[in-house]
């Protein structure tokens, strides 16, 4: 039976979402920092974990890196797969990697399961198996969607605030308490915190995506060009300042294994 995240991707356009300019803004963004902790070595192995239609997997194959990219929704992989890329693809789960063995990537990419993994306990878990496979100095990358950005937009933008502090989906303490058909979940910094730990991860830096640039689309869209690229490089140049990063639409927090020596 087909689940409601996975009817959700078949309509939903993420290949055109990645090029409009305020995914452009994210794409350069996570592309800069991927390209910051991979190898040099083109050997490196990569593994593109909720890989989505292959926007990530297949810019890096076609740099010449060995890419595998795992995506639940059967949709998304078969645009995926058409791309011919040498990209290896197959449908699994973000928190079921046993296809893999131990220890077998230099770098891990996990850019959309945690957006629709509910609890704590599944997060963890998607964690701990991206821990499982990659190598020892191996650095994760992982994106979450933040509680601030879904408050300040479905919430008061869009003017559903007092209806969903009535019906219990904002808490009082202005947190979204999403249920499994909303097919999203948003946190804050501290609950990212909490999933490294529990994982055992540690943070090398943490940034923020997207910064302002999905408040701001009419905005960007109306831009020219060197305006636009303007705003690239300042987001570029403020993306790292821990006073804008809970509050973008996007976070990439960039972890791992934490060495035990350090914390005894």
């Amino acid at each position: 039976m087909m689940t409601e995240l996975e009817k959700y991707y078949n309509k939903f356009n993420e290949e055109k979402r990645l090029t409009s300019r305020h995914g452009q803004v994210e794409f350069i963004t996570s592309m800069k920092y991927i390209h910051k902790y991979l190898p040099v070595d083109k050997s490196a192995k990569i593994l593109d974990v909720g890989a989505g239609t292959g926007r990530y997997s297949v810019q890096l194959a076609e740099e010449g890196y060995d890419v595998t990219a795992v995506e639940l929704v059967k949709y998304n992989l078969g645009i995926l797969k058409k791309k011919n890329s040498a990209v290896k693809a197959y449908q699994g789960n973000a928190m079921k990697l046993s296809r893999f063995q131990d220890k077998e990537f230099d770098l891990i990419l996990i850019f959309g399961p945690m957006y629709h993994l509910y609890s704590k306990e599944d997060k963890v878990k998607a964690l701990t198996e991206a821990k499982r496979v990659l190598k020892d100095e191996g650095v994760i990358l992982v994106a979450y969607c933040m509680n601030e950005y879904s408050v300040l937009t479905y919430g008061f933008k869009q003017n559903h605030i007092l209806e969903c502090m009535e019906n219990g989906k904002i808490d009082e303490k202005f947190r979204v308490q999403p249920e499994e058909a909303d097919l999203y979940d948003y946190v804050r910094l501290e609950d990212i915190d909490s999933y490294n730990d529990a994982a055992g991860m540690e943070r090398i830096q943490i940034i923020s995506a997207d910064g302002p640039s999905d408040y701001m689309r009419p905005v960007l869209n109306a831009m020219d060009e060197k305006t636009f690229q303007t705003f690239i490089e300042y987001h570029l140049s403020t993306c790292e300042r821990l006073e804008l990063v809970g509050a973008g639409s996007h976070t990439v927090d960039i972890i791992r294994k934490r060495d035990n020596k350090k914390h005894e």
